[in-house]
């Protein structure tokens, strides 16, 4: 095949529209949390991910912390994480991470990490130390861990949920038929049973599961993924809009627009999801405090918490 030929059949990325557009960070509180985070050695999901609101985020001093490294054992599609091989896990991170929570004076934190396949846990011995350490700290705080998928790695899931972290969110990412050219590292039912599981080991822990769209999946495609997450028992769905990385990365397909995004919000809620978060920046650790809180009073709300499974 000809280079001509390749770039014609190489999809073109559709002009990023106006309501995706963001401002380059430059306040001083985003200066002050950068730089606590560099002092402390912590990664942030916020730096790696290349997340649009960086800006916004950091100048109300809210960051994600990314444990386990910053070197990803999988090469997801979609992904800004470096892939290769791991350094070995950092004992002071608990104790940092609790340090940072401490003096951000966070009233919510979200803790996430890289996939790590070398360890026999997955890591989760790490979520449970991150989590104990910040309750010792800072024990107003609410946590609210973003796991990988503890693929083959038999009660790793446990092990964080009888740490009684607030919220369990494991994103879905994309629809099953994606998975092989978006997350081919990962098993769609894998992940839908973790979050199942989740709820059968506690069904008062809060679960949390998110999708991006933009990336070839239909509209009955997403609606059948809010259908599986609400058999898994998941009480809050978050939508966001895909954003290439770079040029190496899956390309966008769709520029999915704000009123596409309210219909998902108004079906996701008819589906009986507790929370829904679906615009175009949304990603699952955005507002996460204010979720939180929204999440306790829509339960609180309910005439009688129930199980939907």
């Amino acid at each position: 095949m000809t280079n001509s030929s390749l770039a014609a059949a190489k999809p073109r990325m559709p002009r990023k529209p106006d309501w995706i557009r963001v401002r380059a960070p430059t306040s001083a509180a985003y200066g002050d949390t950068r730089r606590l985070m560099r002092r402390l050695g912590l990664n942030t999901v916020c730096e790696e991910a290349a997340c649009p609101n960086i800006g916004e985020c950091w100048q109300r001093r809210h960051t994600t912390v990314m444990i386990l490294g910053d070197i990803c054992t999988r090469a997801c599609a979609f992904c800004n994480v470096a892939t290769g091989k791991p350094r070995p896990l950092d004992a002071e991170e608990p104790a940092h991470l609790a340090e940072a929570v401490a003096e951000l004076d966070l009233r919510h934190v979200v803790i996430t990490s890289v996939d790590r396949d070398d360890l026999e846990d997955g890591g989760a011995g790490q979520f449970v130390a991150c989590i104990e350490a910040i309750r010792a700290r800072a024990p107003q705080t609410t946590i609210e861990v973003l796991t990988p998928d503890f693929l083959r790695k038999a009660g790793a899931m446990e092990a964080v949920v009888a740490a009684r972290p607030d919220v369990f969110n494991h994103n879905l990412e994309t629809v099953p038929r994606l998975y092989p050219g978006i997350r081919p590292g990962a098993r769609y039912f894998h992940s839908l049973r973790l979050l199942d599981r989740v709820k059968e080991n506690d069904p008062d822990m809060f679960t949390k599961s998110g999708i991006m769209v933009g990336l070839g999946e239909s509209r009955s495609e997403v609606h059948q993924v809010m259908d599986d997450m609400r058999s898994a028992g998941v009480d809050f769905i978050t939508i966001g809009q895909y954003l290439q990385p770079t040029q190496h990365h899956a390309p966008v397909l769709d520029f999915v627009t704000p009123e596409e995004f309210a219909d998902y919000q108004r079906a996701a809620l008819g589906k009986g999801f507790l929370l829904v978060s679906a615009t175009p920046l949304t990603r699952s650790s955005y507002h996460a405090d204010d979720d939180f809180q929204s999440l306790r009073e829509a339960r609180a709300a309910q005439p009688r918490y129930a199980d939907p499974r």
